[in-house]
């Protein structure tokens, strides 16, 4: 197949359908009121990280001269970057059509969001109170007029632009006076909390953005000014996040990388944002003084940038305006008391969190750390929680002789820094450390260890779907396998191994492993299912996975439809794929779901002529997942097991309430049929609490007559 529009999304579309699916749970009335404003916050921060990333990409296409045509799915760059502003600015509108129906909300409920013009008499105290002693001494305030040059914005960081009316003091012959033009920049603080909340009156909450305090204090900031008049208007600017790694070999890669993370800050602009109601000669000087030329990434705004501080928006005690907290549950089976080690070591153990408590793996880790048996611990880190006792633990096991291997990548978008320190703390503790394959980022999620036992030494491990990360361990849904099965367990190893030796290619019989493995084990369980489908036998293939971009895979798809397998797919973000259409994909059928958690599972399901085929897998099938990263995947052995992911599927495939469809109008139009109302995400939490109601019962002494 040639690639064009008429086969393939474009994966940047794609991905702005999905923010605008965020979108959508900030307008539903469904939504408990301040979750909805924290979906704005999401909503926010996804387009701030797209333009970094995604736009910039397709910007330096443009800037080489190409078309890009190739690697666009049949799109000209630069026609891209027009559809992908005009479909941002029709967002960022509604966004704030949203935001103050949200506003009108919460002033019914008493909450009330006020700006620097609606400031009591009695609030002023205890604002210019706090304005003096947390606000004014984090202020960074430049006078732009007498400078050289214009100063180096910060990345996403939000300023508000002033512009002073100055009184010169020289009386003109009608009596005036002549006045000049005086301009100046605040940047707003990130140390302090965006949304000051003022002492409650009565039964009435009130609320001041950080921004409008300062506006509030304007006068006083600029007092030895001579102004008539003083404006503010806000404006943020957001640069290309790719990382330059320098090839300078007297460096170590830890330096190399933070080196690429400080000259980020010094990155080429992709999107200048202003409030639109700016006056038209502060935004010409900002654009000409910036040397800012691109009128594409030049994108009128709202009063308030920086919306993504709405997803830490305060409770206010309000807990009946946000979700209900769920409380984790326990795994079917495992016992608190004895050891987990030896419990895994008699049956494998599926941890689906957040429905299922995330310290399954702290565990693990932390009795590891402890065994007197354990003698080695391999474990990859991509993504860490701060304080994070994923590391606490391997440094624990570090001082009680362990030999303790961390493979840490530290080129994980926007978390370098943070595994830097990582990596120098545990560097500090003896742990050793590995950086990756040259030319591959390590994505995989594997942990292994090996312990001495009376028939010599044995291994333990988990793979998962997500990152070993105690605080997303909470939003994301994840699937982490606890196993004893030597065949994997035998094959982890070896991927450890090409960790250290790069260039030696290892054969896997159980594995899935990215780069070398991935596309052609899943190109052959596909051949399989049309082999079977043309042979009269039960054929079909269940996938639920965040991307799918890699034209090669859809492609494949396309061939398996075409023969007649069956497909469903659950795909949370970006579908390049386009279902339902005739005489290419009228065979498979494709779900988004977007809700109060964030949907990470990554799940392989095949029909294999009734012996189904399953695996979890950390890998998207996406290019840079398949061909650019190592990803492990792996197969599902035990049949209780097997049974819990078929259903876990097939209750997110009934989602009637938070599913919206994929078709080729890209309308996101939610999932409605005539079966009773199921919200996946609810009902797998009470999925799992049936099966330890099931699990007590059985376990409940019987009475004797």
């Amino acid at each position: 197949m040639s690639k064009n529009k008429n086969q393939y999304i474009n994966r940047e579309i794609s991905w702005l359908k999905f923010n605008d699916r965020v979108l959508q749970e900030s307008a539903d009335p469904n939504v408990p009121l301040i979750e909805r404003l924290r979906f704005l916050g999401i909503f926010s921060n996804n387009l701030d990280e797209f333009f970094k990333v995604r736009y910039a990409t397709v910007k330096r296409i443009v800037e080489a001269g190409k078309s890009g045509k190739s690697v666009l799915g049949g799109e000209v760059a630069k026609d891209l970057l027009e559809e992908i502003t005009k479909i941002v600015i029709e967002q960022q509108t509604r966004s704030l059509e949203i935001h103050k129906d949200i506003e009108q909300e919460l002033e019914r409920e008493n909450i009330f969001l006020i700006n620097e013009e609606e400031v009591t008499k009695e609030q002023t105290k205890f604002l210019k109170t706090y304005f003096q002693e947390k606000v004014s001494p984090q202020l960074m305030t430049i006078i732009l007029n007498d400078l050289a040059s214009f100063p180096m914005l910060k990345d996403s960081a939000a300023y508000l632009a002033i512009k002073m009316i100055l009184n010169s003091g020289k009386e003109t012959v009608e009596g005036h006076y002549e006045s000049d033009i005086s301009f100046a920049l605040i940047e707003i603080p990130k140390g302090i909390d965006r949304f000051v909340v003022l002492p409650q009156e009565g039964d009435k909450h009130y609320i001041i953005i950080l921004d409008d305090l300062i506006r509030f204090c304007l006068k006083g900031i600029f007092s030895m000014f001579d102004f008539s008049s003083i404006s503010a208007h806000m404006i943020k600017i957001t640069r290309d996040a790719e990382l330059d790694i320098d090839n300078d070999l007297s460096k170590s890669f830890i330096e190399k990388i933070s080196s690429s993370v400080d000259n980020r800050k010094n990155s080429d602009p992709v999107r200048f944002v202003y409030d639109k109601s700016i006056e038209k000669n502060t935004l010409s000087f900002l654009i000409e003084k910036m040397g800012i030329t691109d009128t594409d990434s030049v994108i009128p705004g709202g009063r308030y940038h920086n919306r993504r501080d709405y997803m830490s928006f305060p409770s206010l005690g309000k807990q009946d305006l946000m979700y209900k907290k769920i409380k984790p549950l326990a795994i079917k089976g495992v016992d608190l008391e004895g050891s987990f080690l030896d419990q895994i070591a008699r049956k494998d153990f599926l941890q689906y969190t957040p429905y299922h408590n995330f310290n399954y793996i702290i565990r693990f880790l932390r009795e590891a750390a402890l065994d007197p048996k354990v003698k080695t611990i391999k474990i990859t880190v991509y993504r860490l929680a701060d304080n994070s006792q994923v590391v606490s633990s391997l440094i624990n096991a570090a001082k009680n002789g362990k030999q303790v291997t961390v493979q840490i990548e530290l080129r994980a978008r926007f978390d370098e820094t943070a595994n830097i320190g990582y990596a120098e703390q545990l560097q500090e503790e003896g742990v050793k450390l590995i950086f990756g394959v040259p030319g591959l980022k390590v994505h995989s999620k594997i942990c292994l260890i090996e312990r001495e036992e009376q028939d010599g030494i044995n291994r333990y491990g988990f793979v998962s779907t997500g990152n070993f990360n105690e605080t997303t361990g909470r939003i994301y849904t994840d699937y982490t396998l606890f196993t004893y099965n030597e065949k994997i367990l035998k094959e982890l190893n070896m991927v450890f191994d090409f960790f250290e030796t790069s260039y030696k290619i290892n054969k896997y019989k159980h594995l899935i492993v990215s780069p070398h493995y991935t596309k052609s084990t899943f190109k052959k369980l596909i051949d399989k299912e049309i082999e079977n489908v043309k042979q009269g036998k039960e054929a079909y293939i269940k996938i639920k996975m965040n991307s799918l971009t890699s034209y090669n895979m859809v492609d494949k798809l396309y061939e398996a439809s075409r023969a007649g397998v069956k497909i469903k797919m659950i795909v949370r973000g970006i579908c390049c794929l386009i279902p339902g259409i005739e005489g290419m994909s009228e065979n498979i059928e494709a779900i988004s779901i977007v809700d109060k958690f964030l949907e990470h599972p990554r799940l392989f399901i095949f029909g294999n002529g009734g012996d189904p085929k399953i695996y979890i897998s950390s890998a998207d099938w996406m290019t840079r997942n398949i061909e650019n990263r190592v990803e492990v995947g792996c197969p599902i052995y035990d049949p209780e097991i097997k049974n819990e992911l078929i259903d876990t599927f097939e209750i997110c495939w009934r989602d009637n309430v938070k599913a919206r469809w994929f078709n080729e109008e890209q309308d996101n139009v939610y999932v409605q049929n005539d079966k009773p109302k199921l919200r996946s995400q609810f009902a797998l939490y009470e999925y799992y609490q049936n099966k330890l109601a099931e699990e007590n019962k059985q376990a409940a002494p019987t009475s004797v007559e």
